[in-house]
């Protein structure tokens, strides 16, 4: 028997451990993935360990639709966990991808998944390098969730963390908020605007290895994904126990998400984004890290949006741009659920 990539499509006998799981693996995932780790065939990948602090993150993506302007299911948990690996400053090195497969799903769409997964990686020079599968019956799933696991190494001397704000610091932003989440809504509603409004997933660790090398002493960096901008800023306050001032007109926001969260009633700072992220720095270093993000590619239209400030209650406030002041609180639920 071999694996119809064409017209098949995923049955028990995928999940079974089986002939059939070992053709998806190597008709597949094995196909796509293919690296000296991976080949080597066991229940985990051994791998040498560089010198430095290891750091490691696992994330599940859920999202529907599968495909939306600008990525996928397979693009986005690649971007993702290397992108919360490389909020620490570390360089990524090596995923896992955990499938859970639903029966009856297309093998034609889980190809498209993987090679998406697998240029993705290849883009961002991490190696796959060991996975799992599991079936469940039709109904008892959405197609396809994956689960990602990264591992990544610090370089000597950088110690970035949620909890190194201090009161004077800086608040950046790498790029327009929003820009993932009305992508995806826009594809799962089925709501046309008068230009196409994409994702904006993309690996960051390069980014961050210029900003690193050009300011070591960055104090924190976050991707604002769930919950958006503002769930992260909360957090961040929270960690250091210091509050957050920040201007709504300074905050990056593209014409066209604008336009379709004031249609639709939604609040662009809590929406999710897949390839930005907040820096808190020095304001004496605000202008190097400023001038240095610029400079690459996926963060030109980075920002300087606010500083911290001195807050027993740990709270982030912003000025609007009528010049009052509103409490940016977190939500109790999202606006936008399965979206990563």
């Amino acid at each position: 028997m071999t694996l119809d990539l064409g017209d098949g499509v995923i049955n028990m006998g995928h999940g079974s451990g089986g002939r059939a799981t070992a053709e998806l693996i190597e008709m597949l995932f094995l196909k796509h993935f293919d690296n000296e780790l991976l080949r080597q065939g066991n229940d985990q990948a051994m791998f040498e360990v560089s010198a430095g602090r290891m750091v490691m993150s696992t994330d599940s993506h859920v999202i529907s639709p599968l495909f939306f302007p600008g990525g996928d299911i397979g693009s986005l948990a690649v971007h993702g966990t290397i992108n919360d690996v490389a909020m620490s400053g570390a360089k990524p090195l090596y995923l896992s991808a955990g499938f859970i497969l639903e029966e009856g799903f297309a093998l034609a769409d889980l190809e498209r998944i993987v090679v998406s997964m697998a240029k993705a990686a290849t883009q961002a020079g991490v190696k796959i390098i060991c996975g799992d599968t599991k079936v469940v019956e039709k109904g008892k799933g959405d197609g396809v969730f994956i689960n990602t696991t990264g591992v990544g190494v610090v370089p000597k001397g950088v110690n970035i963390s949620g909890d190194l704000a201090r009161p004077g610091d800086v608040v950046l932003i790498s790029g327009t908020v929003g820009d993932h989440g009305i992508a995806v809504l826009s594809k799962r509603e089925n709501i046309d605007f008068e230009t196409t409004i994409e994702s904006d997933s993309a690996a960051l660790h390069e980014l961050v290895a210029a900003m690193v090398k050009a300011v070591p002493q960055i104090r924190c960096l976050r991707d604002p994904t769930r919950g958006g901008l503002a769930a992260s800023l909360n957090e961040l306050a929270k960690q250091s126990g210091v509050g957050m001032q920040i201007k709504e007109a300074a905050i990056p926001l593209r014409t066209e998400v604008s336009a379709a969260c004031e249609l639709l009633g939604l609040d662009p700072l809590y929406i999710a984004n897949e390839g930005k992220l907040i820096a808190i720095c020095s304001a004496e270093d605000a202008g190097m890290l400023l001038s240095v993000m610029h400079n690459h590619p996926l963060a030109q239209d980075a920002a300087i949006i606010g500083k911290v400030v001195t807050d027993k209650h740990q709270l982030v406030q912003m000025e609007t741009a009528f010049g009052g002041q509103r409490l940016v609180d977190w939500l109790m639920a999202d606006q936008l659920p399965r979206i990563c």
